[in-house]
């Protein structure tokens, strides 16, 4: 079974090479009601990699994420961050969500969002100083923001309020990244500007997962996939794992074979 050995600890089956990846999962299942939106899913998510989260409408992908970090809560399973539980791990994870889940008529500034980032080290109390103000603005800077900081966060666009979040995200300089389908509804020059600030992030030693649904940029933007439709089909590097076969599964005939034709996969 490869380099990543199988021992028995504790009377269950842990995979040595990843106990301290940046995700482990083991088992996760979630259900909304009585029908499972992932079932008995594992994950190794290693550091330093750039991992897309692919799989039909409903699958569970954003499940997934949000099961593994605790936002919604899980029927069964185990979930290592770093080897650690989430809690105690909390300040080395940034998230990202879906955009259609926020409400954006709240009353705040861009700058006052992306501040929000800084809570781990500032504290609730909010005592910001002129430092932190450059720390947001850096961020800002970063995603191409920097001249609406004091624009209302309902006054953007959908590519705007994106790029925002992203940069709270980086206000955090958590070690791992999750990102729920940043790309969904935002223009060209805004996937650029997130891809581009994603693969800096990359370079930087850190980890970042996305829920993405655009097969046809899946091996441009990404060194990894783990694909799902509930259940857990595959997951490795996009050269093995991102192949005809395994979509096919994942879709489960919807796919189009013109469409899996065009990505020219193996």
């Amino acid at each position: 079974m490869s380099s990543a050995k199988l021992v028995a600890e504790s009377g269950k089956i842990l995979d040595v090479a990843s106990k301290d990846a940046p995700l482990t999962v083991r088992g996760l299942t979630v259900s909304y009601g009585n029908k499972p939106a992932v079932f008995s899913v594992d994950a190794s998510i290693p550091a330093g990699s750039m991992t897309a989260i692919i799989g039909p409408n409903g699958a569970g992908k954003s499940t997934f994420l949000k099961g593994a970090l605790g936002v919604v809560p899980r029927l069964s399973g185990e979930v290592r961050i770093f080897g650690k539980l989430f809690e105690d791990a909390r300040d080395r994870v940034a998230y990202v969500p879906q955009r259609a889940s926020v409400d954006w008529d709240f009353p705040a500034r861009v700058i006052d969002v992306v501040l929000m980032g800084l809570y781990g080290s500032v504290g609730l109390f909010r005592l910001w100083r002129a430092r932190h103000r450059e720390q947001a603005m850096d961020c800002l800077k970063r995603v191409g923001m920097a001249d609406f900081a004091d624009r209302q966060i309902g006054q953007l666009s959908g590519g705007q309020q994106q790029r925002v979040f992203l940069a709270r995200a980086l206000a955090q300089n958590a070690e791992f990244y999750l990102l729920d389908e940043p790309f969904a509804g935002v223009d060209a020059a805004t996937e650029r500007a997130i891809v581009s600030v994603l693969k800096e992030l990359k370079s930087e030693g850190r980890t970042v997962v996305c829920v993405h649904h655009d097969l046809s940029t899946v091996a441009e933007y990404f060194d990894r996939v783990l694909l799902i439709n509930v259940r857990r089909i595959a997951e490795g590097p996009v050269e093995t794992t991102f192949t005809a076969e395994n979509l096919q599964e994942t879709y489960g005939g919807r796919l189009a074979a013109t469409h899996i034709d065009e990505l020219h996969l193996a």
